[in-house]
C-alpha cells in the first residue's frame, strides 16, 4: 500500500523576497518615509517627479521646509504617530512657494520597528476628476446640441421672415422710422449668429490626422497680434522635439483662438500694465486616466498652456467656467469655453484652469499622432 507523501517545499526552494526598498522604488505612485522629526528618509522616483526635488536634496530638509506648518497634513501625521494606524485624508491642498497641489488623497501608515516614522503615500486625483468633468461638459454640450436643432428649425425661419420684412420697410418709412427697421435687422442677425453658433455643438466625427502644434501657435499668435492683442507682448516657450498632436488643425486653431483672445480681454478689459501673453509647449510622461463608464484609458502626453498675467477669473463662475452660459463679460454669451471643452473632450483630451490675480492658466492635454496602446 502506497503512502501518499506531503511535500514541503523547503527553504531553498523558495525564491528570495525583494528587498522592501525596491518595492518601494518601483511603485509608480509617490511614496516618502518620513522620520520621527519629519525628515526624508526615502522618496521614489514618482514622489521626485511629484514634489519636483531629487531625493538627494530631499534628504537634507524637513517637511516643513515644503509645506508650512499650519497644512492639515501635519496633523494627519500627528494622529498617525498617535493612533498608530493607516489613515487617510482626501482633497487635501499642499501650497507653499516651492509647491502648489490641489485635490491631494494622503494616506499615511507608521513604520513597524521604527518609532515616530511615517510611510506616505501622494496621489493627485485631480486630473482623474477634471476628466469626470470633462464627461459632463459632453452632456451638457448634447443638450446645447439640441437645442439648437429646435431652435434652428423654429426659429431661424422666421427670423429669416421678420429680416426680410424690414428690409422691405426701409425703402418706404422715413429716416427716424429706419432706425427701427435697422434695429430689428441687427436683432435678427444677432439671434442668428447665436443659433449658428450653438449648432457648433453637434455631435460630428472629427476628422483627425498629424497636426504639428507649434505651426497651430504660430498661427493664432499671427491672427492675434494683427487683431484683437495687436498692443499686447505674446511670448512663446516651446519644446522642439514636441511629436505630432492626434487632432484636427482647424478645431486646433478654433480652441487655442479662444483662449488667447479670452486671455487677450483680460488684459484689456482689467487695464492690465505690461500686459502678457505666454504660450508653452512640453511632454508630459504622466499617467494613463481610465474614462469613467468604459474600458478606454487615456494617454495625454502632450501639454500645451496659455498663460497671462491679468486679473484673474472671478471666483464666483471658477469652477462652472466650461458650462453653457456661463460667462464674466457683459456681452458674452457663455458658449466659447463650453465650446473649446468640447472639442478637447472630442479629441479625447484634458483641459485645466488655474487662476489668480496676476495669473490666469489654461493647459490642454492631448494624445500625441502615434501612442501605442
Amino acid at each position: 500500500m502506497k503512502r501518499s507523501v506531503l511535500r514541503v517545499v523547503g527553504r531553498r526552494d523558495t525564491p528570495r523576497p525583494p528587498d522592501s526598498a525596491a518595492i518601494l522604488a518601483a511603485m509608480p505612485i509617490p511614496v516618502v518615509v518620513l522620520d520621527a522629526e519629519d525628515r526624508f528618509r526615502f522618496a521614489n522616483d514618482a514622489a521626485e517627479q511629484f514634489l519636483g526635488i531629487s531625493s538627494a536634496s530631499l534628504a537634507n530638509l524637513r517637511l516643513i521646509d515644503l509645506v508650512p506648518d499650519d497644512n492639515p497634513i501635519f496633523l494627519l501625521i500627528r494622529q498617525i504617530r498617535a493612533a498608530e494606524v493607516t489613515i487617510s485624508e482626501h482633497d487635501l491642498s499642499i501650497e507653499s512657494p516651492r509647491l502648489k497641489k490641489h485635490g491631494i488623497t494622503v494616506q499615511g501608515s507608521p513604520l513597524a520597528g521604527e518609532p515616530g516614522s511615517v510611510l506616505l503615500i501622494l496621489q493627485d486625483v485631480s486630473a482623474a476628476r477634471q476628466l469626470d468633468r470633462q464627461m459632463s461638459f459632453r452632456s451638457a454640450a448634447r443638450s446645447v446640441a439640441g437645442m439648437a436643432a429646435v431652435l434652428a428649425h423654429e426659429v431661424k425661419n422666421p427670423l429669416s421672415g421678420i429680416r426680410g420684412a424690414a428690409q422691405l420697410l426701409e425703402t418706404s418709412v422715413n429716416d427716424q422710422d429706419r432706425e427701427l427697421t435697422d434695429l430689428i435687422r441687427d436683432e435678427a442677425d444677432r439671434i442668428t449668429a447665436l443659433v449658428d453658433r450653438m449648432e457648433a455643438f453637434g455631435e460630428k466625427p472629427v476628422d483627425r490626422g498629424a497636426v504639428n502644434i507649434h505651426r497651430v501657435l504660430e498661427h493664432v499668435r499671427r491672427l492675434a497680434k494683427s487683431g484683437f492683442a495687436a498692443d499686447l507682448r505674446i511670448t512663446e516657450n516651446y519644446d522642439p522635439s514636441l511629436p505630432h498632436v492626434n487632432g484636427n488643425r482647424d478645431q486646433l486653431v478654433q480652441v487655442l483662438l479662444n483662449l488667447v483672445k479670452n486671455a487677450a480681454e483680460s488684459l484689456t478689459f482689467g487695464n492690465t500694465p505690461f500686459g502678457e501673453i505666454t504660450l508653452t509647449t512640453s511632454f508630459q510622461h504622466g499617467v494613463r486616466l481610465s474614462v469613467p463608464g468604459s474600458d478606454q484609458r487615456l494617454h495625454l502626453p502632450l501639454a500645451v498652456t496659455v498663460r497671462d498675467n491679468g486679473p484673474g477669473i472671478p471666483e464666483d463662475i471658477r469652477d462652472n467656467l466650461f458650462d453653457a452660459f456661463v460667462s464674466s463679460k457683459p456681452s458674452g454669451s457663455g458658449l466659447g469655453l463650453a465650446l473649446v471643452a468640447k472639442i478637447v473632450a472630442d479629441h479625447g483630451g484634458l483641459i485645466e484652469v488655474d487662476s489668480r490675480p496676476g495669473r490666469t492658466e489654461f493647459r490642454l492635454f492631448l494624445p500625441m499622432l502615434s501612442e501605442t496602446p
